[in-house]
Formats: structure tokens, C-alpha cells, sequence
């Protein structure tokens, strides 16, 4: 099975212009997110996907591989399949790795392409158990529930399954609860079919573009992961990351 890590970078942002060439310790974000892909045993290739030539430019002076794609895709799921669409290799399954998370793990990007050892897997995903209640209530933080074959049911802003009859204090307690960590991968074949998809109803509702592919029918398949994720989406963020880098 051949497997490429593919990093979506846009450079405008309303909540943070520049992004992935924001400076963490002597490296640009988008650096430290190619790097550490890298190291990823499960990852033939790695290429940063970009929509702007100052990020071309960073990429290729820490000698990175990186292609130009359009301004005008909606999701870094499109951005994707256009990447894949201009390398000269050809690939059998396809890792979408989140360009804002500067420390994200290699072992989760191995962990997501474990999922592909079954065959009917066309995409995948990673799950976290909610440890804490503030997180459980949070609507900013997607919700999963799964079947008893791994595969995501639904997802959703709210908390989800509800516990009736139980006081929500409790709920983190009474019952195992996970939030979505949001890395995909792809067999490409489903990553050409799912980009071909028009907006759904409950995608819409939601804010969340997986729930388009389980509405026409694509099967998410999850795995567990002990690690938390850190993304950073405004300046602050990035001020935090740092305070605690330092720390």
C-alpha cells in the first residue's frame, strides 16, 4: 500500500493571516508540520498543498516538496485531491494532515493508516475519549458516536449519545464519550468520489463536512487515540502554544 501525507496551507485566514508561516521557535509552522510527518513510518511521501507562492517559497528553502493549487477550493479535502492529481506518483491511500498543528504526532498518522489493513476501509478517521466535562458541553468540539465495528454513526456539535435520567455533571462518568480529532484518510478512488459530492443537508446544518459522506453513504472507519491534538486557529493560540513550549 503505497501512502502519501498530504498538508492543506492556505495563506489567508480571517481569524489568522499568514498562518503557516508564523515563526514557532526559529521555524515556520508549516516546518514543523512537514517534519514531523516525516517521521511517520507509515507515510511514503509527504507534500504541502498551497494556494500561495510566500508558502512555495518557505517550503522549498527547508527543501520540502510542495504544489500550487487553486485559491478557490472550499475544503482542505478538495485542496487534496488536486495535489494528488499533480504529483508524479501514484498512491494508494491518501493522509489529509491538518498544516496548524505544529506538533501533531507521527504515531497518529500511522495509527490512522493501521485502518487500512481492512480492506473495506474507504476513509478514516481519529477519536479521543472526553476526559473532561467542560469538553463534553463544548459545541466548538465535534462529538462522535460508533457502531461496534469502529465505524462513526454520526457526528455532531452536541453532546451525543444523551444520557437520560442522569444529571449531565455525571455524564462524563457514566459513560464513554468521544470527540473527533480532525485527521482523514483516504483510499484515493473515494477521495475522487467524495469531492465530486454537493453539499448536504446535515453537513450544512452542522458545520461538518464528514456528515456529507455519510449521508450518501460512505462508511468512516475510527481509531482510538491516547494523544491530544493542538491546532492553532487565532494569534493567541499560538501565544499559548509558545508559553507552554517554553515552559
Amino acid at each position: 500500500m503505497r501512502t502519501i501525507g498530504i498538508i492543506p496551507a492556505r495563506y489567508e485566514s480571517s481569524r489568522f493571516p499568514g498562518k503557516p508561516l508564523a515563526l514557532i521557535n526559529g521555524k515556520s509552522m508549516i516546518q514543523r508540520v512537514y517534519e514531523q510527518a516525516k517521521k511517520a513510518n507509515s507515510l511514503h511521501h509527504v507534500v504541502v498543498a498551497t494556494d500561495d507562492k510566500r508558502i512555495i517559497d518557505a517550503v522549498k528553502a527547508f527543501d520540502g516538496e510542495v504544489v500550487l493549487t487553486s485559491k478557490d477550493h472550499l475544503s482542505g479535502t478538495d485542496r487534496c485531491l488536486e495535489a494528488v492529481n499533480t504529483v508524479d506518483y501514484e498512491f494508494d491511500v491518501v493522509v489529509n494532515i491538518q498544516g496548524d498543528e505544529p506538533y501533531i504526532s507521527p504515531e497518529q498518522i500511522d495509527l490512522i493508516l493501521s485502518c487500512f489493513s481492512h480492506e473495506n476501509t474507504e476513509i478514516a478517521t481519529l477519536i479521543k475519549l472526553i476526559e473532561k466535562e467542560e469538553e463534553l458541553f463544548d459545541t466548538n468540539r465535534p462529538k462522535v458516536v460508533v457502531d461496534d465495528d469502529d465505524f462513526a454513526v454520526y457526528f455532531s456539535r452536541q453532546t451525543i449519545p444523551h444520557l437520560r435520567g442522569i444529571n449531565q455533571k455525571d455524564w462524563v462518568e457514566q459513560f464513554n464519550f468521544y470527540k473527533h480529532i480532525g485527521m482523514y484518510a483516504y483510499r484515493v478512488q473515494t477521495l475522487k468520489e467524495i469531492c465530486q459530492l454537493k453539499q448536504s443537508r446535515l453537513e450544512i446544518a452542522e458545520g461538518l463536512e464528514q456528515l456529507r459522506w455519510i449521508e450518501s453513504g460512505y462508511k468512516i472507519r475510527t481509531a482510538i487515540t491516547e494523544e491530544e491534538s493542538h491546532s492553532i486557529d487565532t494569534p493567541e493560540d499560538l501565544e499559548n502554544l509558545l508559553k507552554d513550549v517554553q515552559a
